[in-house]
Parts: C-alpha cells; sequence; structure tokens
C-alpha cells in the first residue's frame, strides 16, 4: 500500500511509531530478531509492493506509484532488473504480486482489478475484479492469500478469484489492522504492517499473531546509508517485501525505496529442498 503523496521525513515516521498504541508488542507475543547473512542492492526507485523469491536467484517483484507501478524479473545478486512489464491499467497504483503454477497475480490498490501475466513472458493474459482495495498477495501452493489493508486476510481461487475463506488476524485478541505484502512460509503468514518496523507470522487457521519479527535495525541502517548518499527516505519509505528462500532457509526483507534488500535467518525457518516444497514456484 502507498499514499499518493507524502513529504514527511523519515524521522516524523519513527516518532509516529513509537507514540502509536498499535506499535507496541503486546505482553506474552515473542519478538524474533532477525540475523542478517546477506546484503543485495535494491532499485532506489522501486517502490516495493510485493516480493516472491523464483528460484535461481531471481526475484518478482511488484512497484506502485501512479505512472510508475509495474511487474518485474530481478536478479537477486546484482539488483538488475531482467524484464518488466507496467501495469496495465491507466492510472492504477500497482499492489501485491505472486506467482502460481505459471501466471503471476498482480493487485491494484484502489481499482479493484487483479491483472495475471504469463510467468514466462509477463504478457497480460486476463483480469479478475473484487470489491474494496488490493493491498499484499502470496500463495501457499494451492490458493491465494490477499490483505486488503484490514485486519481481514481473504483466501481466493486462482482460477477464478472468488473467495474461498477470511480470517481476521489478531494479537492479543486485538485485531491487527494494515496487513500489506504477505508472504507464506512453512505453514505460517508472514505480513508486514504498514508504517511499523514489525512483520506479523500469523496461523492462517486461527488468525492468531504467533510472533513479531522486529526489523527497526533494518530500517536504521537503510535509512543511514540513503541520507550519507543524498536520499533522505519519506514517510513512504517503509518496510515492505518478503521473500522465502527454500533452499536456505532464508527470508529475503526490503522496503519501498529502500537501497537494499537483506537476506535474514529466523528462528523457526529452516532450509528445505525447493523441489519438494509445498507451495509451486515458477522458475526462471
Amino acid at each position: 500500500m502507498g499514499v499518493r503523496s507524502g513529504a514527511l521525513l523519515l524521522p516524523c515516521l519513527l516518532l509516529t511509531l513509537s507514540a502509536s498504541p498499535s506499535a507496541a508488542q503486546s505482553v506474552g507475543t515473542p519478538v524474533l530478531t532477525p540475523t542478517v547473512t546477506a546484503r543485495y542492492p535494491h532499485d532506489r526507485a522501486a517502490f516495493t509492493q510485493g516480493l516472491q523469491y523464483l528460484g535461481g536467484g531471481t526475484l518478482l517483484e511488484s512497484t506502485g506509484v501512479v505512472g510508475q507501478s509495474g511487474v518485474r524479473r530481478v536478479d537477486l545478486k546484482t539488483g538488475k532488473v531482467l524484464a518488466r512489464v507496467a501495469t496495465p491499467i491507466a492510472g492504477a497504483f500497482g499492489e501485491g504480486v505472486t506467482a502460481l503454477n505459471g501466471v503471476v497475480y498482480h493487485l491494484t490498490w484502489e481499482d479493484g482489478v487483479a491483472i495475471t501475466f504469463d510467468a514466462a513472458t509477463l504478457k497480460e493474459t486476463g483480469r479478475y475484479r473484487y470489491s474494496g482495495e488490493g493491498w499484499g498477495l502470496t500463495t501457499d501452493g494451492r490458493a491465494l492469500i490477499m490483505s486488503n489493508g484490514s485486519p481481514t486476510l481473504v483466501w481466493r481461487d486462482p482460477k477464478t478469484f472468488r473467495v474461498k475463506r477470511s480470517v481476521q488476524v489478531t494479537d492479543a485478541g486485538q485485531p491487527v489492522k494494515n496487513l500489506n505484502e504477505l508472504e507464506y512460509v512453512q505453514g505460517s503468514v508472514y505480513a508486514n504492517v504498514w508504517l511499523t518496523d514489525r512483520v506479523a507470522r500469523i496461523d492462517p487457521q486461527t488468525g492468531k499473531v504467533t510472533a513479531w519479527i522486529d526489523v527497526s535495525a533494518l530500517t536504521r541502517e537503510v535509512s543511514a546509508a540513503a541520507a550519507k548518499a543524498g536520499h533522505t527516505l519519506t514517510f513512504d519509505d517503509v518496510p515492505n517485501g518478503i521473500a522465502f528462500v527454500p533452499e536456505r532457509g532464508t527470508l529475503l526483507l526490503t522496503g519501498k525505496r529502500w537501497p537494499t534488500v537483506f537476506e535474514v535467518k529466523l528462528p523457526g525457518v529452516k532450509a528445505e529442498d525447493p523441489g519438494t516444497t509445498g507451495r509451486a514456484r515458477t522458475r526462471r
């Protein structure tokens, strides 16, 4: 998700986070700190809305902002864009993206349209309508899982985009709103919470937050690097982007207009054979 304009700088964002009751961790919910294992360059112009690892060192990424929205394949190690396509709706603000069974699904924020592309060519293959806003998108290998900025996650049929079921996300009984970019990892849904330095780990059956991932150190690092380069992060440039690398059991984390993609280890996330994982991926 992203606002169409924002002149506030990151210090204002950090003040908002420290003052907001929703930013406080609930008592009893574990807080995990990621351990950085590698850093990769990331396009500073990319207003990242969705991220998925396709295998073979390649990322699928979607970007937002009207006139700059689109879907791209990116080389992880270099940050080089290998292929790209613009969001094919004039005036649309691009949102989340995921690939399943050779099809790329891409959301729009306020247009209520999901666009599909051939995963190999990025040629448009269809469109689906949905009500409300579109924010984040992932897949468990069978269904699409979508967020819309509310505390609700929705499972959709990939062939019809119809709603199959939904769950409300809660922490200590309280709803967690602003769920944004999503990633399904080994039976849990990970979700960026917009305008915070937190990633929620969610039980997809109950909707309960089972842990919080604190990415504030990553935000501080990229903020300092951007300021040193003369590109101070703005209010919009928040953490957003989670991708699972099965062969290493790691997560890739980035943010909107961040100069870095971080590869991190988290407790409980294990390496697996990408050929036997339950989540379908497209490899290029």
